[in-house]
């Protein structure tokens, strides 16, 4: 049976270049927005980070997620993604577990390889390494976690005698999911025993990724899938959709920039892909579409993004009180009572 779905809201806390707020409001939001969301009984924040880009998109997740894990009691938080490449392994490991001390155990850690030259160049790191500097990040990571010193001994880590403090909360560490929007990222996934993140074609990343899993003597319904789709709830359409659009155009934009200055094919918004566009609608198509994109997909995860570049934070505020209130309890009973990941 699969695990019961989680409902949460993603934050990239950026900007318009006319909004009236400034980055300290954005983030000010932010943190009231988790506290609410924390309240409602929402199941998770996740984090996305890239670099340099003006609206403000969050760079560094570490102080958000220190920030609203001391304001919260329950809610879980995440990230999707943390582009591991650019990190040292061991102090990010580091910064997981202090985190998770502050949340109680309640961090987990989505990480991607990256995909932006410019980053990599700015960081000083050649992309060409990315892909071992991710598996072997993985690797350390989870010896950093665990009960004793460790050596490693890899192509681009070579450390002796490590015993990172303090331990983590949970045991063995912060939960790992790992991004893919290929079959390869989907086979590491599997390999590496983590939940996905998934993006782009099904038949690239979903199937391989359970069928890699179950060939390995394992079922994949102990495995979380998780994936970024906003979810508005409005009885008003026309007057509302035009707003939110401009603001899902904004936020897309940057990733055709990406996408075009990056080395892979990743089939960028090819149709037939696992839907990732936002929706609007009535409580009742909300309740609806939420419903079928979970059986579908067989998804456990969804984050909705919380603060949309250029909408007010007020009315997101009311969004995530609808969604939490009128939306979530309804999906909740139609998916229990088919038994496809209610509560």
């Amino acid at each position: 049976m699969a695990p019961p779905l989680r409902f949460g809201l993603m934050y990239d806390c950026r900007r318009t270049p006319d909004s009236p707020l400034s980055m300290t409001d954005v983030y000010a939001a932010t943190l009231d927005q988790a506290v609410l969301a924390d309240r409602l009984g929402l199941d998770h924040v996740w984090f996305t980070e890239h670099h340099f880009l003006a609206d403000g998109y969050l760079p560094a997740f570490q102080p958000l997620a220190g920030a609203i894990a001391a304001r919260t009691e329950r809610i879980r938080i995440s990230t999707d993604i943390a582009l591991l490449p650019l990190y040292h392994p061991i102090r990010l490991a580091e910064e997981l577990a202090v985190l998770d001390h502050i949340s109680n155990g309640r961090m987990e850690l989505g990480i991607g390889m990256g995909y932006v030259p410019e980053e990599f160049q700015a960081f000083g790191v050649p992309l060409r390494n990315r892909v071992s500097m991710t598996e072997e990040g993985i690797d350390i990571l989870r010896l950093a976690w665990s009960d004793s010193p460790f050596d490693y001994e890899g192509r681009r880590y070579r450390l002796s005698g490590v015993d990172v403090h303090p331990k983590p909360v949970q045991p063995g560490g912060p939960p790992l999911w790992i991004a893919a929007m290929s079959e390869p990222g989907a086979l590491r996934a599997a390999r590496f025993g983590t939940n996905l993140l998934p993006q782009g074609q099904r038949a690239e990343v979903l199937d391989p990724y359970r069928a890699a899993v179950a060939a390995d003597g394992r079922d994949p319904a102990d495995y979380r899938v998780g994936i970024i789709r906003s979810f508005y709830v409005s009885d008003d359409r026309e007057r509302d959709w035009p707003l939110f659009r401009e603001a899902e155009r904004f936020r897309m934009a940057v990733y055709d920039r990406f996408m075009a200055s990056t080395p892979d094919d990743y089939g960028w918004r090819e149709r037939g892909g696992i839907p990732q566009g936002s929706f609007m609608g009535t409580v009742e198509e909300c309740v609806a579409e939420i419903v079928s994109f979970v059986t579908d997909y067989g998804l456990t995860d969804i984050a909705s993004s919380g603060l949309p570049p250029g909408v007010d934070p007020e009315v997101m505020d009311r969004n995530v009180e609808r969604l939490a209130t009128e939306v979530l309890p309804e999906v909740r009973r139609r998916l229990a009572a088919a038994g496809s990941g209610g509560d």
